[in-house]
């Protein structure tokens, strides 16, 4: 089972062509689609995406890029969509701490407001912590939740160890694909396959294919064939792993 954990479809770019990339990517074997909103506006973008589509898996919540322009109310609303409708996942949310001009304060009110919804609803997290892995994980080890994604993972292995043993998995995605990612290449190559799953995030982070381009999602196809070739193993493996993990850290993709 080919699954991309982590898309934004409900995004501008796709609008001229949205139904003919799911389509495509349905051709090439690509059987699930987990998409987080970001913000307030998101949550009825991605609603609709998936009452159309049983494949698109929606997750909601607000990313941590956009928590300026959030007021108190989105957390009301977050939780009245957590309640009302079909979710996988918490998502996309965390801190971001590469961007500067961005109040890490708020960003960690709205973070930890949302950790305790998916802890009271028992649903897991996808995380963005660019730049921000230990800030996340001290979160996380203060209020547990019960699985969840580490999205577009690039800390180092002592935290990659960290975030497995708190239940998480990984995703690996378009920067896998530079040759001059040592450090994420590595990892795609020595982490337990296990703790791995495979993500585009179209249509950003295009990959060194596409640099330039839009980011598609049916490009997980070829970032499966570039985890298998790092590893040493089959292309088939990497496909029934990283689809089992992925129903391992977002169960309600398999009902």
């Amino acid at each position: 089972m080919l699954i991309d954990t982590h898309l934004h479809l409900d995004a501008a770019e796709f609008d001229p062509d949205r139904d003919e990339v799911l389509d495509g990517c349905r051709t090439v074997g690509i059987s699930g689609f987990v998409v987080p909103s970001v913000d307030r506006d998101s949550f009825t973008r991605v609603a609709i995406l998936a009452d159309g589509n049983p494949d698109i898996h929606p997750a909601f919540g607000i990313h941590p890029l956009f928590v300026d322009a959030a007021v108190e109310d989105d957390i009301a609303l977050l939780e009245a969509r957590l309640q009302s409708g079909r979710c996988v996942a918490v998502g996309e949310i965390g801190l971001d701490h590469y961007v500067t001009n961005v109040d890490r304060d708020r960003q960690q009110h709205f973070f930890v407001a949302q950790l305790r919804l998916a802890q009271r609803f028992e649903l897991p997290v996808i995380l963005h912590l660019r730049r921000a892995q230990d800030e996340v994980l001290k979160q996380l080890r203060r209020i547990r939740v019960c699985s969840g994604i580490a999205h577009a993972f690039n800390g180092s292995r002592q935290q990659a160890d960290a975030f497995i043993s708190l239940g998480f998995k990984l995703g690996f995605g378009g920067a896998m694909t530079f040759e001059g990612s040592q450090r994420i290449r590595r990892l795609a190559t020595e982490l337990p396959l296990e703790a791995i799953v495979l993500e585009t995030d179209a249509p950003d982070m295009a990959p060194a294919w596409g640099q330039g381009k839009r980011n598609e999602p049916a490009n997980v196809v070829r970032f499966a064939q570039v985890l298998a070739d790092l590893r040493g193993i089959t292309v088939d493996e990497v496909i029934t792993a990283t689809g089992r993990n992925a129903v391992a850290a977002l169960p309600a993709i398999a009902q």
